[in-house]
Order: C-alpha cells, then sequence, then structure tokens
C-alpha cells in the first residue's frame, strides 16, 4: 500500500515537471517573438506654427490598437518595425506613419507634424435689410437720439422703477426687509422722537415741487 503511494506521487511529481517545462519553452518563445517591439515616443504637433495638439487620437492600424496623445502632445506606444501609425486631430488632415523596420534599438522617438485642413469660404456680406430700397427707408427714418444708451436710462429711471415696483405683489423678501427697516428705524431713534415726516421740510418742498410738475395727477 505504501509502496502505490509513493508511485503515485513519483507520476504526479514527474507529470508537473514535464508541465513546467513546457511552460517555460512557451515563455522563452514569446520572449522572441516580442524582442522585436519597439516603445514607441514622441510630440503631435501643428505644421503651421509647431504648437502642440493636445489629445490626438494615435491609431496602430497594424495592431488595431492606439492611444490618445497628452495635454502636450506627448504619447508612447509599443508598435512593431513595418506598422502603419495614424495621426488624427480634429481641423486636421488624418497622416500616417510607417514605423521603420531598420531600427537598430527597442525604442525611437519622433516628432510628428499635421497639416491643418482649411477651407477658404468665399466672402459673403450680411445686412439687415433685404434690399437696398428698405435700407434707404430704414436710414432715413432712423432716430438717431433713440439710441439703447437713452432707451436703458428710461427704463431704469425713478419712475419707471416705482411704477413696476407698484404692480408687483409683496413676497417673503420684500415683507422681510421691509420689517428689517423698522426694526433698525427703531434702534436709530431709540430714546428720541420717531421721525414725523410731516415736520420735514425736504419732505414738503419734495411734494410741492411732485406738484407743480403733474406727477401726482391721476391717469
Amino acid at each position: 500500500m505504501v509502496d502505490t503511494i509513493k508511485l503515485k506521487i513519483k507520476n504526479y511529481i514527474f507529470v508537473i515537471a514535464i508541465i513546467m517545462l513546457s511552460i517555460k519553452g512557451h515563455a522563452q518563445d514569446d520572449v522572441l517573438i516580442d524582442s522585436n517591439m519597439i516603445q514607441l515616443s514622441g510630440v503631435v504637433i501643428a505644421e503651421d506654427n509647431l504648437e502642440p495638439l493636445p489629445y490626438t487620437t494615435i491609431f496602430d492600424k497594424t495592431r488595431r490598437s492606439g492611444v490618445i496623445a497628452d495635454f502636450y502632445g506627448f504619447f508612447s506606444l509599443v508598435t512593431f518595425p513595418g506598422d502603419t501609425i495614424y495621426f488624427s486631430y480634429y481641423g486636421h488632415k488624418t497622416s500616417e506613419y510607417i514605423v521603420p523596420d531598420s531600427l537598430t534599438d527597442n525604442r525611437y522617438s519622433i516628432i510628428h507634424m499635421i497639416q491643418k485642413d482649411t477651407l477658404n469660404l468665399p466672402e459673403v456680406d450680411v445686412y439687415p435689410w433685404p434690399s437696398r430700397e428698405d435700407f434707404a427707408r430704414a436710414f432715413i427714418e432712423i432716430d438717431p437720439y433713440d439710441d439703447a444708451l437713452r432707451r436703458a436710462q428710461r427704463q431704469l429711471s425713478g419712475e419707471s422703477l416705482a411704477f413696476i415696483a407698484a404692480k408687483l405683489d409683496g413676497d417673503a423678501s420684500l415683507a422681510y426687509g421691509f420689517s428689517r427697516n423698522v426694526a433698525m428705524t427703531k434702534l436709530y431713534t431709540n430714546g428720541q422722537l420717531p421721525v414725523n415726516n410731516l415736520l420735514n421740510p425736504y419732505s414738503w418742498a419734495k411734494l410741492i415741487k411732485d406738484w407743480k410738475e403733474g406727477k401726482l395727477k391721476r391717469e
């Protein structure tokens, strides 16, 4: 019984050794195959101003894989000799680069320039009037004194703002502001007589002025 167990253990050890040797052989073959890999690095720049092109797409057509450059246009990817690399950037023509097959080192750096893809369209003049007659009539009828600044001054005048405020309903913020003003007025006149505008000469002067100018008339 003991001899049988020892024999099985020896067989297991032999099988495991055979498997380990085969795995090691395959790993050595992979190392030999991967020894041709090249670490391709570089910077993508524009051809017209030599500025780096951030986030450029770099695609290896041969291996069907790619990377994206960083903010400074720098990239790095693993390639093989003879691979075709595509460089694509918005607003520029897609260009290709073939990895040289005569390199003696497994690291290679390049500076790749991309040509700007620009379409020069004919000049177009846009007018706000459909015809010359409409332009002439608008030019004659224009009011040079009614510009945007004067319209804004009229709309932001005290009378306009007061008219708009009178039509607005009170809300929580206005009620809170009114109560805070009343509280601050009481605090300001603490220990004194409250303010009475009936004895305020400035208020009477303003009332008389508004009455003369007709601002107290009801519409």
